[in-house]
């Protein structure tokens, strides 16, 4: 089966449709918006979500859900299903815990924005700045790469492309023996050319890396001299990679401009389904053709060893993929990601009711085992069905076990093309997500509070707008060399957003004697300490532990900096706020009184 058939016209159409459905949920997002506010109504739609558009939408899932979760359960086994446990326990967490109170609080202060949250849960413009400042450079991070994984998924489906996986050497430079002859024929010295000879068919990712490479070999002056030709004879013009760059901004900036909110909350329940959808079939062909569940792990260890079935799990390089510390931490960070996540906040504050929110938790819970479940077993029963792809190629997994077992039947193409645009769905919803979030800070939090208190509706909806088009268009720029790791900045986005937020959450909903000058210490130095982590880490040798990538963070104890951020984050809440003078009495009475509201019922 290791010989498969690229994406055929079915797959195509099917993502066609993807676009087309989401672009439409748009234009009916919109009808809504204009019956009411328009804040209100773009950036929390009217807070009128129930049970079912709350669940479906208020997951993390992304391009990593598809292509860098299957592939770390083909490389390492079945100790990957732990590695996501705790991500079942996140309904919980988030609505659960908070859910009812930070509906509440939002309804109360009138906030339409995390940071309008806590500047009206305390009272103070300065807290709201700062948690507009850490939303900003977190969320603008994870935006940003997945732009990347929608242009790849885009390759993928074009019929005969030969792309199987979000590769992470797409578009890769290179000076080839035909860049050496173009290069000599214009004038570039022979002796320039003898210095830069060793690095003939050497491959570069990013344009910066080769400038480091040309620097090393040449001196000066003719390194600032010839530097821009080198440049434009190595690097490859992919254009199906920037073909999806485009087709995928214009989609989903478009169909988020066009509805806002309600936008990216409909389509991303039309895509959860689809999602669904897709892994039950994957599941259902893969595990008939693995011989059942037992026979394909058997097949697997074979080819690995026993660390395929028990942990620490298997790693082909050596390294240790889920030690002790890492396997505790893991739990803190699938929890507290999805509880600290601005765009989860919103979405609750945008909750319909207490009883919507509370079926909501039982709803994800189910969902979250009917996606990641099937996919733990879909990528062991891949092992058997398809051994031994390399390291740089099994993110293919998914893509690879789609082709294969869907060709030969019955509109094959078609059911290849709802699996596939599974990860196109995610990543859009993703995106759409933040794009609401991050564009609701800068005209809510900056423009309207401290700007134009006064603004029209008209001058609001044109501002936001243009944030949301430069966002879509600085996020293209930035993607024409695409950051390496897709997974890296998940991971860092993810785990920012818990260390900055998680404390001041729980300290806003349920501490009286919480301060602002607390709630803001609480902030900076869960954030701080998160970012000092990955700077330190990049400095560090190779801890062994955790995913390859120049982009890692230190390791203190073997723990992930999300439990370091998140204790920092609660001594200087606490320590803070206890040095500082109490709340006003008004204050603490309007936040946490008795007084019902009626949508609080």
């Amino acid at each position: 089966m290791n010989q498969l058939p690229s994406a055929g016209y079915g797959t195509l159409l099917v993502l066609v449709l993807l676009i087309a459905s989401s672009i439409w949920l748009g234009t009916k997002a919109q009808r809504v918006v204009k019956k009411g506010e328009f804040l209100k109504g773009y950036f929390l739609g009217n807070r009128g979500l129930g049970a079912w558009a709350l669940a479906l939408t208020a997951s993390v899932q992304s391009g990593g859900t598809f292509m860098g979760f299957p592939s770390l359960v083909y490389t390492h086994g079945w100790i990957v299903g732990l590695w996501i446990a705790g991500y079942m326990v996140v309904p919980i967490t988030t609505f659960g815990i908070v859910g009812k109170r930070l509906a509440q609080l939002s309804r109360r202060t009138g906030a339409l924005t995390v940071p309008d949250l806590f500047r009206s849960r305390f009272n103070s413009p300065a807290l709201g700045l700062v948690a507009l400042v850490f939303v900003l450079i977190f969320m603008s991070s994870m935006m940003i790469a997945q732009f990347k994984a929608g242009a790849l998924i885009m390759k993928i489906a074009w019929p005969n492309s030969g792309v199987l996986a979000l590769s992470e050497e797409a578009g890769s430079l290179q000076l080839d023996s035909k860049a050496f002859e173009h290069l000599r024929s214009h004038g570039v010295p022979g002796d320039v050319m003898e210095a830069v000879r060793p690095l003939k068919d050497q491959s570069f990712a990013h344009p910066n890396e080769l400038k480091s490479a040309l620097v090393s070999r040449l001196s000066a002056e003719d390194a600032q001299k010839y530097q821009a030709k080198f440049l434009q004879v190595a690097e490859p013009v992919d254009w199906l990679y920037l073909g999806g760059l485009v087709i995928f901004g214009l989609t989903v900036v478009g169909y988020t401009v066009i509805g806002g909110f309600l936008a990216a909350v409909w389509t991303d329940l039309f895509q959860s389904v689809m999602m669904l959808f897709g892994v039950v079939l994957l599941l259902v062909l893969a595990i008939p053709a693995a011989g059942g569940m037992v026979h394909a792990t058997q097949v697997a260890v074979e080819q690995t060893g026993p660390g395929f079935a028990l942990g620490p799990g298997f790693s082909p390089d050596g390294r240790a993929f889920l030690p002790f510390g890492l396997a505790f931490s893991f739990f803190f960070v699938w929890v507290f990601v999805g509880f600290g996540s601005p765009a989860s906040i919103v979405r609750v504050m945008a909750s319909k009711s207490t009883a919507q929110i509370r079926k909501s938790i039982f709803l994800l819970g189910g969902y979250n085992m009917l996606i990641y479940i099937p996919l733990v077993l879909i990528c062991i029963c891949g092992r058997a069905i398809i051994p031994g792809l390399p390291p740089g190629q099994t993110d293919e997994i998914i893509p690879r076990l789609t082709l294969s077992l869907t060709n030969g039947l019955p509109g094959g193409s078609l059911l290849a093309g709802l699996v596939l645009a599974a990860p196109f769905g995610a990543v859009m919803a993703t995106v759409s997500g933040y794009l609401v979030v991050i564009a609701s800070g800068v005209v809510r939090d900056i423009y309207q509070r401290f700007l134009r208190p006064h603004a029209s509706a008209y001058e609001e909806r044109r501002l936001t707008y243009i944030v949301m088009i430069s966002i879509g268009l600085l996020a293209f720029a930035l993607n024409i060399y695409p950051v390496a790791y897709l997974q890296t900045f998940v991971i860092f986005s993810g785990s920012g957003c818990a260390t900055t937020f998680v404390v001041p959450t729980l300290m806003a909903a349920y501490w009286p004697r919480a301060t602002s000058q607390g709630a803001i210490a609480a902030m900076a130095t869960g954030g701080l300490t998160l970012i000092a982590f990955y700077v330190v880490g990049i400095f560090l040798p190779d801890p062994m532990i955790g995913q390859i990538g120049s982009v890692r963070p230190a390791f203190l104890l073997g723990l992930e900096p999300i439990i370091w951020g998140l204790a920092a984050s609660l001594i200087a809440g606490i320590g803070v706020s206890l040095l500082t003078p109490a709340p006003a009495p008004e204050l603490v009475e309007r936040m946490f009184g008795l007084e019902k509201l009626p949508a609080e019922a």
